[in-house]
């Protein structure tokens, strides 16, 4: 069996890359190429690499400037997003598992807000003392949870056989999506204020989950109006037949397929919002790239810009691949829940 897979492979290998001279002769040079890059990389990250940059600072980058005795409340919230990341990856297949995971992650966000801003008998942390991927994480999680239902109702109200509330979508979808992230976000941070009454003031970290959900819940619309779209109206008319009420028909029918159908490009832009956060290092905050920014103006780490940004890279890249490998998880979990 294993030697008949293993003819399979070789086979499928010379017929897409070997097949005739001209294609063996560009992938012997790519092979080359990629084989020389990776030594030439691990050469590089092995024995020239000054790795201290990032050995000295990993609390500044895990916390930010989150006071130092206080380090084990971000700590045990992050340790619990990463055990529920394993259960829900290996282990939530089990019945009683795979019913209470999603209350579990719904769950992880008002305990992150009290272990990390303090409440029930914890010291109160200000939001401008959250930093690095904490603060990233946080921001990330927030935004896409505000943003998903926002864009459900835009997404709805596009749909909408009312003119005014169709319009009224229409026109905040196509506006959001002309505009620049950035200005989005340097309105949220000046003008937001100006909207609140005299005395009322909310964070900058705050305005900026508030500016991120609003600028992404139209994205979000756009791709769940997609699905909608692929839904067959013989749907519709058979739920009618049923009996079924409007309301229940996009509620119980209708919508559902339409998120199931959308989660490849909602996954985009939750891993988007997460790369986006780095521009926040632009207006104040330290997240991520802005704690690089700081380490990089120390005298002490003057020239190693390549391993700061290689490890930001390694780490953005490894919470956008979790982020995909749970995305495809409830994929595939939906797809066998309505098989």
């Amino acid at each position: 069996m294993q030697m008949n897979t293993r003819s399979t492979y070789i086979k499928l290998i010379r017929k897409n890359f070997f097949s005739n001279k001209l294609d063996s002769l560009i992938s012997t040079v790519l092979i080359i190429f990629i084989v020389w890059s990776l030594l030439k990389i691990t050469s590089w990250m092995i024995f020239v690499a000054n790795w201290s940059v990032v050995s000295n600072n990993l609390s500044l980058f895990t916390f930010g400037s989150y006071p130092r005795l206080e380090y084990w409340r971000p700590t045990l919230w992050l340790i619990i997003l990463i055990f529920l990341t394993l259960i829900t990856l290996f282990w939530s297949k089990k019945g009683i598992l795979r019913k209470y995971i999603p209350i579990a992650w719904i769950g992880m966000i008002p305990i992150g807000l009290i272990l990390i801003g303090g409440g029930l008998g914890l010291t109160p942390i200000h939001s401008r003392q959250w930093g690095g991927l904490t603060l990233t994480l946080i921001l990330t999680i927030l935004a896409s949870v505000i943003s998903f239902p926002l864009g459900i109702v835009l997404a709805l109200g596009r749909q909408s056989k009312i003119d005014v509330i169709h319009k009224a979508c229409r026109i905040y979808i196509e506006v959001m999506r002309a505009v620049p992230l950035i200005a989005v976000l340097f309105f949220g941070q000046l003008l937001i204020p100006l909207f609140l009454p005299v005395g009322l003031e909310i964070s900058r970290v705050l305005r900026a989950i508030l500016s991120f959900s609003l600028f992404v819940a139209a994205y979000i619309a756009e791709d769940l109006r997609g699905g909608l779209q692929a839904i067959p109206k013989t749907q519709k008319e058979a739920a009618s037949v049923l009996g079924f009420s409007p309301i229940q028909t996009m509620q119980l029918i209708v919508l559902p397929q339409a998120i199931r159908t959308a989660i490849p490009s909602l996954t985009n832009q939750v891993i988007g919002l997460l790369q986006n956060t780095s521009l926040m290092a632009i207006l104040g905050l330290i997240e991520l790239l802005g704690i690089s920014r700081s380490l990089l103006a120390n005298p002490n780490y003057i020239g190693l810009y390549m391993e700061v940004y290689v490890w930001l890279a390694f780490l953005y890249w490894a919470v956008c691949t979790i982020m995909a490998l749970l995305s495809r998880h409830l994929e595939k979990q939906l797809t066998y829940g309505r098989g």
